[in-house]
């Protein structure tokens, strides 16, 4: 599996054409606590760079936006009742959602976590 991650703070989690998405650490620390996940339908088509979920918090809510373009193939149920976990496990547990990729091409624009942590360093 290799992550990527985006300037705007999503984790992408890729296995072959299919991807797991959720927001990095430094992202909840910045929301503070959330309080509710508006996440996509599953079957959704999504365009990179384009909204795909809002995160709540007591600050402010937040767009997630698709690193990549595909087809969403579910959402994290768990968020609906324990939103959370987004803060406690946000690259684990607190995951947003699941997609099929429509061009793997489109990861060669994105960050690998060291090319992420030198970025947010110099934020």
């Amino acid at each position: 599996m290799t992550r990527y991650f985006t300037k705007d703070h999503e984790w992408i989690a890729v296995e072959g054409d299919t991807a797991t998405v959720g927001i990095t650490d430094y992202a909840q620390g910045q929301l503070g606590d959330i309080t509710f996940v508006e996440l996509p339908a599953d079957g959704a088509a999504l365009t990179k760079g384009a909204s795909a979920s809002v995160v709540d918090s007591v600050k402010a809510a937040s767009d997630v936006y698709a690193p990549v373009s595909g087809t969403v193939g579910a959402a994290n149920a768990a968020l609906a009742d324990a939103p959370e976990l987004v803060n406690t496990d946000p690259e684990g547990e607190g995951w947003l959602w699941t997609m099929t990729l429509a061009d793997a091409g489109e990861l060669a624009g994105l960050m690998d976590e060291a090319s992420y942590q030198d970025y947010i360093a110099g934020l």
